[in-house]
């Protein structure tokens, strides 16, 4: 089986691409059983997260170009767009590549900020989602568990994440740059999930005097407020809260705009124009884009992050070349454990044939034994059994090392010499 990967990142693609093509849980699921058919794409799934989406399929040799084909198709489909949009943004990998960029991006080797923990989580959740949609198979299900093999052998070997950081941790460190600090501040948090978690856990160690939690589930925002000492907002109360805050970080699922243009306007006349600091790291963008061009309101969106965490990109860089000697060194053992998995239904027909052919002999010649009892009829069989595996046994290691050492040729030609099917 062959390995491909057609995606879009946050350095081949601008946000407004990118959250074009966001899928949510259940999208993603029902895409997945659409893209894969079977011959073109025989297995695949979908890691879609703020700064990426990416098709990981399995397809074989002969299907490879149609197969990446039909992934770029299915990303412009998703993100509505005209058939041959993305081509300029996509990039697409095979076998050894492809290995290689799972890994990378499973180890926080291709992330916005080098050594982020998140990422690895949400090819985790990628991998599960693909399973429920049954659109892994053997060869998916054995990459991905390597790659989480990988990402725990850099988070544990290396240097990468210490000091850790984040795109929450981030955006909590741009309100600070805005403002000096952020002590003494009032901060509104819009969003409960895992991304606005990690913002509240940085307010606190940032000194907000005060934080406000806003989510549509009430109870999620609760927890929140509970945990890190916040208050939380109604979600029809939004209006009031943006004129308390100083700060405001929006991290929803929302398909469209949480926060508005309107909704900005009156929350500053209300603060009589003192400056406020909007902060969107959500995919698809929850804050109207219009919010920028108040008077005295500051937006940035995901992408504006990466300019503020370049300084800290290079302060991991030296712990990121150990990180990638790991990764290289898994891809070669991860392409020698495909190649065995691929000449495994080869070497199994062999040794079938093999016995099949001891059995037509023993039939032919039975006749001339005469009558057994059944104890002889089971010592004949457990003979057969013995001999063919022992004549067997180096032929198929043979086989193995052809393999191991990429030698396809002699497979090849061994599959012709005993007329063995695919």
């Amino acid at each position: 089986m062959s390995i491909i990967l057609v995606g879009v990142n946050h350095k081949t693609a601008p946000v407004e691409i990118r959250e074009r093509l966001a899928f949510s849980d259940e999208a993603c699921a029902e895409g997945l059983r659409r893209l894969v058919d079977g011959e073109v794409v025989r297995e695949g799934l979908i890691v879609s997260t703020c700064n990426r989406v990416e098709i990981l399929s399995a397809t074989t040799t002969e299907q490879m170009e149609s197969s990446a084909g039909r992934s770029a198709q299915f990303l412009d489909a998703a993100g509505q767009l005209p058939t041959g949009f993305l081509n300029k943004h996509l990039y697409s990998h095979t076998n050894e590549d492809a290995i290689r960029h799972l890994f990378r991006v499973a180890s926080s080797l291709d992330s916005m900020v080098v050594g982020e923990p998140q990422v690895l989580g949400q090819v985790r959740h990628a991998y599960a989602i693909g399973v429920e949609a049954g659109t892994v198979g053997r060869t998916l299900n054995r990459l991905v568990h390597h790659t989480f093999r990988v990402a725990k052998r850099v988070r544990n070997e290396t240097g990468i994440a210490s000091n850790a950081v984040s795109i929450s941790y981030m955006a909590v460190e741009l309100g600070k740059k805005i403002f000096e600090s952020l002590k003494g501040s009032t901060v509104l948090l819009v969003g409960g999930g895992e991304m606005a978690e990690l913002a509240a856990r940085h307010l606190v160690n940032a000194g907000a005097a005060r934080t406000l939690i806003a989510n549509r589930t009430e109870e999620t925002a609760r927890r929140l407020a509970n945990e890190f000492g916040a208050t939380t907002v109604a979600f029809d109360q939004l209006d009031q809260a943006l004129s308390e805050a100083d700060v405001v970080i929006c991290s929803t699922g929302a398909p469209d705009y949480v926060l508005t243009e309107s909704q900005a306007r009156k929350g500053l006349e209300r603060r009589r124009n003192r400056p406020t600091c909007f902060i969107d790291i959500s995919v698809p963008r929850n804050i109207d884009p219009a919010v920028g061009k108040i008077p005295n309101v500051f937006l940035f969106d995901i992408d504006d992050l990466e300019s503020v965490i370049t300084s800290n990109i290079r302060e991991r860089e030296r712990e990121a070349e150990r990180a990638e000697l790991i990764v290289q060194s898994e891809v070669m053992q991860f392409q020698q454990s495909l190649r065995l998995m691929d000449v495994g239904p080869t070497i199994g027909a062999l040794r079938e044939k093999m016995h099949e052919v001891a059995r037509a002999e023993m039939a032919r010649q039975r006749k001339r034994l005469g009558a057994l009892t059944q104890e002889q009829e089971t010592a004949i069989e457990a003979l057969l059994t013995t001999t063919v595996n022992k004549i067997s046994h180096p032929i198929l290691n043979q086989m193995r090392r052809f393999y191991e050492s990429n030698e396809t040729d002699d497979l090849q030609q061994a599959k012709k010499n005993f007329d063995l099917e695919e």
